[in-house]
């Protein structure tokens, strides 16, 4: 199973693509969407759009993956990040690709194993489990496969139902914020 990993935004979107057979996981691509800082964000979303099209035509990945947006202090940010969010989901959808969300914490828990872990750590995982040799990768980069990762590993263990919100708790203890 091929999955294509997004992480959005209009200076880079980072992207990577990573190959899933049971328990194992291989980097076949990753990369960078550079935006002129010259060009207005219409045209950025175009690029962005035009990219990723191309991208998934190339690579056909079986399946499509984001990080949601973080809401910080800066509301323009946070719009112009969901801007780039849904036009990477759109190309993912005109393709046909199911396309699937992440939260950051989420993300970085299942590649690092806490929600607080620094771009830095991501990094560092996301080269040893996908045994990458090169050395600088942006994070752009890393958190884009660290997004791919996540998708896998979710794919992975099936979804569990609970009857009640006890049993909730007890399946997903580490979903409870205390």
């Amino acid at each position: 199973m091929i999955i294509l990993g997004i992480d959005p935004g209009t200076i880079f979107t980072g992207f990577g693509i990573i190959k899933h057979d049971r328990n194992s996981f291989v980097c076949v691509e990753h990369g960078l969407v550079r935006l002129p800082a010259s060009k207005p964000l219409p045209q950025k979303l175009e690029i962005i759009y035009d990219e990723l099209d191309k991208l998934i035509k190339l690579y056909k990945p079986d399946e499509f993956a984001i990080e949601t947006a973080f809401y910080g202090k800066n509301v323009q940010s946070a719009m112009k990040i969901g801007y780039a969010r849904g036009v990477s989901i759109l190309a993912a959808v005109h393709n046909k690709v199911p396309a699937n969300e992440y939260s950051p914490r989420e993300i970085k828990k299942s590649v690092v194993g806490t929600g607080a872990a620094s771009k830095e750590q991501v990094n560092y995982m996301i080269k040893k489990i996908l045994e990458i040799k090169s050395g600088k990768m942006r994070f752009d980069e890393s958190d884009a496969l660290a997004v791919a990762l996540c998708h896998a590993f979710r794919m992975r263990t099936p979804v569990k139902k609970s009857k009640n919100w006890k049993s909730f708790v007890e399946m997903f203890p580490e979903r409870v914020i205390g």
